[in-house]
């Protein structure tokens, strides 16, 4: 007997609206900050450039998402395309994170190498840090109310909040080369911004790699679920128990209950709508899809192993 509740969550149209938005906001600044960086040779402007560039592939893949997402299931997708949020989470956290090593070392190679590249018309270099600030903390704005729905709009919000982050290091290595003269503050910028991407990388990455391992919801304990669940009046045991989920928002859990001999029809559907309720309400995790294989007490497995307890 099997039990299959709620709706597949979708990104919505509002996601696709905000995401558009923020991405028309960062290709303007994007082309800016590039001919800024080629006018300057500044590092922190050349790596927050390529940042928004990562930003811009991150966004339009995730705009994508959002469409994809809100297609229904089909025979084929049985839960739409919302595992591919977490595909798209998990390739723009790979590119965020080539992206800020290679900050990284070519900081180095600068501060090692003074010579190696000059900046200069530090004015013009504050200018496009402002504009790079200002457009991201409109980006940040737009895409706030929706940044905890899903995995593809906290990724698309991350990269904003930290080109915002970026931006500012950028005014800051401005402020301070105009103050000293010192152009090797660049660099230091530079690798500012990219320890900055690292770890939120990672984070998202990581993040992301949980769910296509299909590895439990991380608020959801496995052993109190199965000690709630044999305390359901009828339920001998319960085996089998696995937990995961198909996306953000999207978490299923599966399980084999097994019940006394005899065990009326009505008794049976009693059962699984209590062990229903208690996936809902009483975790922090609200788990809607679940799926029960409901086995008399004696019932033998494929293996041949006897499950009498």
């Amino acid at each position: 007997m099997s039990a299959h509740e709620g709706g597949i969550q979708g990104g919505g149209s509002a996601h696709r609206r905000q995401l558009l938005t923020t991405l028309a906001l960062t290709g303007s600044v994007f082309v800016a900050e590039v001919v800024g960086a080629l006018v300057t040779r500044s590092l922190a402007l050349l790596v927050d450039a390529g940042h928004m560039m990562t930003d811009m592939a991150v966004l339009i893949a995730s705009t994508v998402t959002a469409v994809l997402m809100e297609r229904r299931p089909t025979n084929r997708r049985t839960w739409g395309w919302s595992r591919l949020e977490v595909i798209t989470a998990a390739g723009g956290a790979l590119v965020l994170l080539a992206v800020g090593i290679y900050a990284i070392v070519e900081a180095v190679l600068r501060l090692w190498s003074p010579g190696r590249d000059q900046v200069h018309q530090q004015g013009l270099l504050l200018f496009f840090g402002l504009l790079g600030l200002a457009a991201n903390v409109g980006s940040i704005l737009v895409l706030a109310s929706g940044h905890k729905d899903n995995l593809n709009m906290r990724a698309a919000f991350l990269e904003v909040v930290n080109d915002a982050l970026g931006s500012v290091a950028v005014l800051v290595s401005a402020v301070v080369m105009m103050i000293t003269g010192w152009a090797g503050f660049d660099a230091v910028a530079g690798a500012l911004i990219a320890l900055l991407m690292i770890p939120r990388a990672i984070k998202l990455l990581a993040s992301s790699v949980s769910v296509l391992l299909e590895e439990t919801p991380a608020d959801l304990d496995m052993a109190k679920v199965r000690k709630h669940l044999e305390g359901v009046p009828g339920v001998l045991e319960v085996h089998d128990l696995h937990a995961n989920s198909v996306s953000t928002g999207l978490p299923q859990l599966t399980a084999h209950v097994v019940v006394r001999q005899g065990t009326t029809a009505v008794e049976s559907e009693r059962i699984l709508t209590s062990m229903q309720r208690c996936l809902r309400d009483h975790f922090p995790v609200s788990v809607e899809h679940t799926t029960f294989q409901i086995e008399p007490q004696g019932h033998r497995d494929s293996s041949g192993e006897h499950l009498d307890m």
